[in-house]
C-alpha cells in the first residue's frame, strides 16, 4: 500500500486531445522544414575530401579556419580530432579541382604561416626542408596525416543504406510489439517512433546543423531508447488490465503511466546529464551526435507517454484483448 501512495495520478490520457495537436503541429512544422530547407548534409553524404592534419604544438580551429577563409577555402569544415594538436578539414566536392589538389591546396595554405617564420628566423626555404621525409633541421610544424575523398555515388548509397536501416527497425519492431503483447501496442510504438523522428530531423533542418553518418547512428539510437521506455509502460499496462478488474481502460493507462513515471524520469534524467556533458564537453566533431541524442530523449520521453498510449486506447483496446486465452478442455484435464 505504500507504493500506491507514493505514486502520482497525473490525467495524462486526459490531455491526451491537447498532447496529439501539439504534436500534430510539432510534426508539420518539422515536414515543412524538411522540405524547404532540408537538411545540411555533411561530405559523408554529399562527397568531398577529408584531410587530417597534425601540430607540433596546440591550436586553435577559429584561427585555422580563418586562414583557410583568407585563402578561398571559406566552405571548409574544421573540427578537432582527438586532441588539440590534431585538426580534421571537410571540404565539398569541386567539379574543377581534384581531390589530390585540393588537399595540397589545404596543406600550401596550414603550411604558409610556418614556412614564412622559419625562413625569416633562419634565412632560408624552410618549406623544401618540411616537405622532405626525414628532415631534421627543419622539421615539419604541420604534417599531413591522411587524405581520403568520398565520392556522390557514395554519399547516395550511405543514404540509401541508412533509411533502409531505419525501415528495417520499423518492420522489426512491429513484428515483434505484436508478438509480445497485441498489435495495437506495435502500432502505437510505431507511431512514437516515426514522431520522435521526425520532430528530431526537423530540429536538425530548423538549425541546418550537419547531417552526417553519425547523426544517422544517433537517430536510431533514439529508436531504441524510445522503444525501450515505450515497452516498460505498454508491459505495466497489460500487467494492470489482467489485475485490476475494476475501472475503465483509461483510468488502468493512466495508472501505468503514472506507476513507471519515477523510472522513465530517473533514466532520462541521468541520460540527459551524460549527453549535456558531451554537447558542451566534446568537442564540435559530436556536437551533432549529441544534440540528435537530446532531442530525442526528450521527445522519446514525451512520445512514451502522450503518443504511444493514447494512439493504443483510440484504436480500441479492451481487457479482453489482453487477458490469456484459456485452453479449450483445461478443465476437464484437471479432473480425476
Amino acid at each position: 500500500m505504500e507504493i500506491i501512495k507514493k505514486t502520482t495520478h497525473i490525467d495524462f490520457l486526459g490531455k491526451r486531445t491537447w498532447a496529439v495537436a501539439g504534436s500534430a503541429l510539432l510534426v508539420v512544422i518539422a515536414i515543412a522544414a524538411l522540405s524547404v530547407r532540408g537538411l545540411n548534409f555533411g561530405i559523408d553524404f554529399t562527397g568531398g575530401t577529408l584531410v587530417e592534419v597534425g601540430y607540433e604544438d596546440p591550436v586553435d580551429v577559429a584561427g585555422v579556419r580563418g586562414v583557410l577563409e583568407d585563402q578561398g577555402l571559406g566552405d571548409a569544415v574544421v573540427q578537432y580530432f582527438g586532441t588539440a594538436k590534431d585538426i580534421i578539414v571537410r571540404l565539398p566536392v569541386k567539379a574543377d579541382e581534384s581531390s589530390a589538389a585540393i588537399s595540397t591546396r589545404v596543406m600550401e595554405v596550414l603550411r604558409q604561416p610556418y614556412d614564412e617564420r622559419l625562413a625569416e628566423e633562419q634565412g632560408v626555404d624552410a618549406r623544401q626542408d618540411c616537405y622532405r621525409t626525414g628532415a631534421e633541421q627543419h622539421p615539419c610544424t604541420v604534417q599531413m596525416r591522411r587524405v581520403e575523398f568520398v565520392g556522390p555515388q557514395v554519399g547516395e548509397e550511405l543514404a540509401e543504406k541508412g533509411a533502409l536501416a531505419f525501415l528495417y527497425a520499423m518492420i522489426g519492431i512491429l513484428i515483434y510489439v505484436a508478438w509480445r503483447f497485441e498489435w495495437r501496442f506495435a502500432v502505437g510504438a510505431v507511431l512514437a517512433l516515426i514522431h520522435d523522428v521526425v520532430i528530431t530531423l526537423g530540429a536538425f533542418a530548423v538549425l541546418q546543423i550537419q547531417f552526417d553518418l553519425t547523426v544517422v547512428a544517433a537517430l536510431l539510437a533514439v529508436s531504441g531508447y524510445s522503444l525501450n521506455d515505450t515497452i516498460v509502460v505498454f508491459d505495466r499496462i497489460r500487467e494492470n488490465f489482467r489485475r485490476m478488474r475494476k475501472g475503465k481502460p483509461v483510468e488502468i493507462m493512466n495508472s501505468s503511466i503514472n506507476q513507471t513515471l519515477p523510472r522513465t524520469l530517473l533514466t532520462s534524467l541521468t541520460t540527459l546529464i551524460v549527453l549535456f556533458a558531451l554537447l558542451f564537453l566534446g568537442g564540435e566533431i559530436i556536437f551533432a551526435f549529441a544534440f540528435a541524442l537530446i532531442i530525442g530523449v526528450f521527445v522519446g520521453t514525451y512520445s512514451s507517454i502522450f503518443i504511444a498510449s493514447p494512439a493504443v486506447l483510440m484504436l480500441g483496446l479492451s481487457r479482453e484483448d489482453l487477458m490469456p486465452v484459456k485452453k479449450e478442455g483445461a478443465e476437464l484435464d484437471r479432473m480425476p
